[in-house]
């Protein structure tokens, strides 16, 4: 595909096209994971909002793989919106390893300068993103329900909720580069794959001597049985609080969310209530999200009742 409108659009606007490797910041990187020899939902949905923010500003959308036989998979993020994927394919980052990881990504930026970089909000991501904008001198924007540019500027907006969600804050980065945000899960839509779209795919070389990670992986079962569906992803969430009285009245909730083939969930404040109330783990996480309302008795959501359409810096009414 042909995408040297872009760069025309650029010279038309009085803007000058910056190459890979120049002085100037250029592009959008989404930081993808490789889960298992497949694109996490999250991922995707970062390299959605890099394709949203790419189209607003005019320039690329790159799609950053590292791991392990993932080569393949860059193919399948072209799909999705990246026009040139960097993938660093190594087996010492087959496991994430944040000294090794930062390594590279800190190499690839210092390289092709990229003008902002999206990260999805997972474990990795959390562990990542700091550590990657300490090491580029740079500013960090975490946990991004909502982000947008601000055109007069070039200047990448995000916005997060503080005090546990009673307040969203909209931020940017105005001096430092690249902007780096990370991206929270749920909150984005995941783009339209187009199996007739397609993009560069480049294998990047990695120089990893002298780096050395400190983590050791280790296969083991987790000590809880997790749900087959995460909180974040439920259809029907069936949230109690203090309003129950104690764990008996809390399993009446358990009782409601099993008849209508949802979840539990509630505030932290009555969590041993649900561990002596439950017996099916698999309709009951804990903690209970954030963005939930403020629970006294008893709440119920369908999709989208906890997510505001358009979050604002101010208290929810």
């Amino acid at each position: 595909m042909d995408f040297s409108y872009l760069d025309d659009w650029a010279e038309e606007e009085g803007g000058q096209v910056v190459e890979e490797g120049g002085e100037g910041y250029r592009n959008v990187w989404a930081v993808v994971e490789a889960a298992g020899g497949r694109l996490p939902d999250d991922s995707l949905a970062v390299v959605g909002q890099a394709r949203e923010l790419a189209d607003q500003i005019g320039v690329y959308v790159y799609g950053v793989l590292l791991g392990q036989d993932v080569e393949a998979l860059g193919e399948r993020l072209c799909a999705y919106g990246a026009d040139k994927v960097l993938v660093a394919d190594d087996p010492a980052l087959a496991d994430y390893q944040p000294e090794l990881y930062v390594k590279v990504l800190a190499d690839l930026v210092a390289q092709y300068r990229p003008e902002i970089v999206l990260l999805p909000a997972t474990p990795l991501g959390n562990d990542l993103a700091p550590r990657l904008a300490q090491r580029l001198d740079t500013g960090l924007i975490s946990h991004c329900i909502k982000v947008g540019m601000d055109m007069a500027e070039r200047l990448l907006q995000g916005t997060f909720p503080v005090l546990d969600g009673e307040v969203y804050h909209t931020t940017t980065c105005p001096e430092a580069r690249p902007q780096v945000a990370t991206l929270q899960p749920g909150y984005f839509r995941l783009p339209y794959e187009d199996d007739y779209r397609s993009g560069e795919v480049q294998r990047v070389e990695v120089a990893l001597e002298g780096v050395e990670g400190r983590l050791a992986w280790h296969d083991g079962k987790a000590g809880v049985d997790l749900p087959a569906v995460p909180l974040s992803r439920a259809r029907i969430v069936v949230a109690a609080g203090r309003g129950m009285g104690d764990a008996e009245g809390f399993g009446l909730v358990e009782q409601l969310a099993q008849t209508l083939g949802g979840m539990v969930a509630g505030s932290r404040r009555n969590r041993s209530w649900a561990s002596a109330a439950s017996s099916s783990p698999r309709t009951c996480t804990w903690p209970v999200a954030s963005r939930a309302t403020s629970i006294t008795t008893l709440a119920c959501r369908t999709p989208g009742s906890w997510w505001p359409s358009t979050p604002t810096s101010r208290r929810r009414s």
